[in-house]
């Protein structure tokens, strides 16, 4: 039997700077390790601590997962600082994943802010994979400044693909930022989608997905068809030590996804 507290050994292979705050950790673990878009896992620095992330990584990839992480606290410190070709631990992969059969044949409308385009990036590779399937997607993208946007040299690449309407926005612009300046609600309006066939997933701060949030139920989607990623405050990833615990849900064993319907009678889902 498989004993779920005991991580897998992985090989901290690449570390690559998405920005000042954040980097992608490309981690090649010694056994096979399958997840879904939208499933998180524990990383384990040996000796120190373990924290959840969200893989960014294409799921159909085996050999390697990238997991790309905020200089935000002890243990993402810790691993900002660490080198190339140290061990680290994996436990994983838990929680649901984004139910794709629900999305075929349908506007796919994703709307990222920050870091939250981490766990999306999983996401785009898991639609890319099979992109006839969905009517379009339409990507919001939103950062703090343009030295805050990660995947700089992607993002490009992604917006070029046929079916993919991308838009990105800064909150603060400068001289050599040429592109949109505004809140991401600012580039919400106007949609090239039909509303009686499109779904939305919200990722990012909790304060940009309650604003995006209310502005999407505000065009006319029905709760039922808003797709958040709630990964705040996830520690064992087990449903057991209960600190992320919202409602009547865990957020590691019911979601990380949830559609808002299932959560919008929740007292402070947004705290």
């Amino acid at each position: 039997m498989k004993n779920i507290y005991k991580p897998i050994e992985g090989v901290l292979e690449n570390i690559i700077t998405e920005s000042s705050k954040i980097k992608t950790f490309v981690i090649r673990p010694k056994e096979r390790f399958d997840f879904k878009c939208g499933q998180f896992i524990e990383l384990t620095l040996p000796g120190i601590g373990e924290a959840p992330f969200t893989p960014s990584s294409d799921p159909a990839v085996k050999e390697k997962i990238d997991v790309t992480i905020m200089n935000a606290g002890k243990v993402t410190s810790l691993l900002h600082n660490s080198p190339k070709n140290i061990s680290l631990g994996i436990r994983g992969p838990y929680g649901k994943g984004y139910p794709l059969h629900k999305f075929e044949g349908k506007d796919v409308l994703i709307v990222g802010g920050g870091v939250g385009l981490a766990p999306l990036r999983a996401l785009l590779f898991g639609l890319f994979a099979d992109i006839n399937k969905y009517n379009k997607i339409v990507f919001r993208y939103g950062a703090r400044t343009a030295q805050d946007i990660i995947y700089k040299d992607q993002i490009p690449v992604w917006a070029a693909k046929e079916r993919v309407d991308w838009l990105t926005t800064v909150d603060v612009g400068d001289p050599s930022w040429t592109g949109h300046v505004g809140l991401i609600t600012t580039v919400l309006n106007d949609l090239p989608i039909d509303m009686k066939k499109a779904v939305a997933i919200v990722c990012g701060p909790p304060i940009m997905m309650k604003f995006v949030t209310l502005k999407l139920l505000d065009l006319g989607f029905a709760p039922a068809d808003i797709y958040l990623s709630m990964e705040k405050s996830m520690s064992c990833g087990l449903g057991k030590c209960g600190h992320c615990r919202i409602g009547k849900f865990y957020i590691c064993k019911d979601g990380p996804v949830f559609t808002y319907e299932e959560l919008k009678d929740t007292h402070d889902i947004w705290d």
